[in-house]
């Protein structure tokens, strides 16, 4: 056997043994199977999960959300690339993938590759700590944001009081990272943080009091059922000034240009990520590109109808026989139509490249109708499922404002820390308080 095994290439040796464990567990299955051993199980598997779906639910929720923040990172930084190159007459990464659509992966994983330093003098365990709680505090928000009707972590009544309230330890954060690394720029970007923070978390929750007012609930999903119908139904028709003051400060609390204060690095260095390096750093800065969708995702929910289209949409597509109806119909259908419809697609390719031979026309055919049969699925399936069409229409709406947040780092200076206070506290407060006290005057006056 050894000398045998001496004779097979490498790549043979991994391939071998790997097949031969694949056929062991082939066999164990089926033997499970006869015995009646695996069935058993399954069961009293399917058991426990029903009687706790519930926690089944928040789990698969939980996995999916942290699932879907990497990609999320990943698509911003690639479109922040691009467009800003654009917006400077550059044409950007075009080198790695195809118009360089993987060079923000390999700079994801260039930054998680670099070796993770921790300075003399700081304080390890809240240096450590810091990028967690800030990266662990957008992922939290994620699971009461709907992205479509029934597609959302948890639907708590209370859902926007448990947005800001999570939102805000990203702050925490901060002041973690700014204060543990023992530097000068560090701890001044973590104490701009801070007082940045809480400056525009008061004009950022004043602004959607009104829309609480108008839609009766603090669920967001209820929110956004509270805008169904057209895009006039929408609470940024109803509310504009509300609208405004929301997003100056969600531009604030994202630490965006032109209020990216807490990592200014023509001023001090790169604020509280001065000392970080590798995998640390990466958590910050993924943490902020999260947090960019997630307040594109709450002024949609909030502002823009959620998943609801601006208009009435069309009436589902209704069949004349139903799928289930066809039987053995079904199987023809399936088997023939590419057959037939590849034929008729390959026939003309076929007559007008004399060149060709009929086979290389019928594979040219073939995939136009997997193409065509696609796309009719996909508008099929796109007019007939609710979910489909509310996770399309949240997506279109959310990075419109990623895209905004992008145009404006590409436009906008960074402004100085006394203007940024002074926003907050002499225009934004105020014209937060004077939308709250005339949407109640116009509610009032409306009931009576």
């Amino acid at each position: 056997m050894a000398r045998s095994s001496g004779r097979l290439s490498p790549a043979g040796r991994i391939v071998v043994p790997a097949l031969g464990a694949l056929l062991l567990l082939i066999v164990v299955l089926l033997a499970g199977i006869a015995s009646g051993i695996i069935p058993a199980v399954v069961g009293w598997i399917g058991g426990v999960l029903v009687a706790n779906i519930a926690i089944v639910r928040f789990v698969v929720a939980a996995t999916a959300i942290l699932l879907f923040t990497v990609p999320t990172a990943f698509v911003i930084i690639f479109m922040e690339l691009k467009v800003i190159a654009f917006m400077n007459l550059r044409i950007g990464p075009n080198r790695v993938g195809p118009w360089g659509t993987l060079a923000s992966l390999v700079h994801g994983l260039k930054v998680l590759s670099k070796e993770d330093f921790t300075p003399t003098g700081v304080d390890a365990t809240v240096f450590t700590l810091a990028p967690v709680v800030t990266f662990v505090a957008s992922v939290m928000a994620f699971m009461v944001l709907p992205f479509g009707p029934g597609l959302f972590g948890v639907d708590l009544n209370v859902g926007l009081l448990y947005f800001f309230a999570v939102g805000g330890l990203t702050v925490v954060g901060l002041l973690m990272a700014g204060w543990s690394s023992f530097n000068k720029y560090s701890l001044l970007g973590g104490l701009r943080s801070a007082a940045q923070m809480v400056s525009y978390e008061i004009p950022l929750t004043l602004s959607v009091v009104g829309v609480i007012m108008l839609a009766g609930t603090m669920s967001l999903n209820g929110i956004v059922q509270a805008q169904s119908g057209s895009f006039l139904d929408w609470f940024v028709v109803r509310q504009p000034l509300a609208f405004l003051i929301f997003f100056i400060a969600a531009v604030a609390e994202a630490n965006r240009t032109p209020f990216d204060l807490t990592e200014a690095d023509s001023e001090i260095v790169a604020g509280f990520a001065t000392e970080y390096s590798g995998m640390r750093f990466g958590f910050f800065f993924f943490a902020e590109y999260v947090n960019v969708f997630l307040l594109s995702g709450l002024a949609v929910v909030l502002f823009f109808g959620g998943w609801t289209a601006p208009f009435p949409w069309p009436w589902p597509i209704h069949l004349l026989v139903a799928p289930g109806q066809l039987g053995l119909g079904l199987l023809a259908i399936a088997i023939g139509a590419p057959i037939v419809g590849s034929l008729l697609l390959a026939l003309p390719l076929w007559m007008l490249r004399s060149n060709w031979p009929f086979w290389q026309a019928w594979i040219v055919g073939l995939a136009l109708f997997t193409l065509l049969a696609l796309g009719a699925l996909g508008i099929y399936l796109l007019i007939n499922l609710e979910a489909l069409l509310g996770i399309v229409w949240f997506f279109i709406k959310a990075y419109a404002f990623v895209f905004t947040f992008v145009w404006m780092r590409a436009t906008l200076p960074r402004v100085r820390i006394d203007q940024l206070m002074g926003l907050a506290w002499k225009w934004l407060l105020p014209a937060a308080l004077a939308n709250l006290f005339l949407t109640a005057l116009a509610i009032l006056v409306v009931h009576q």
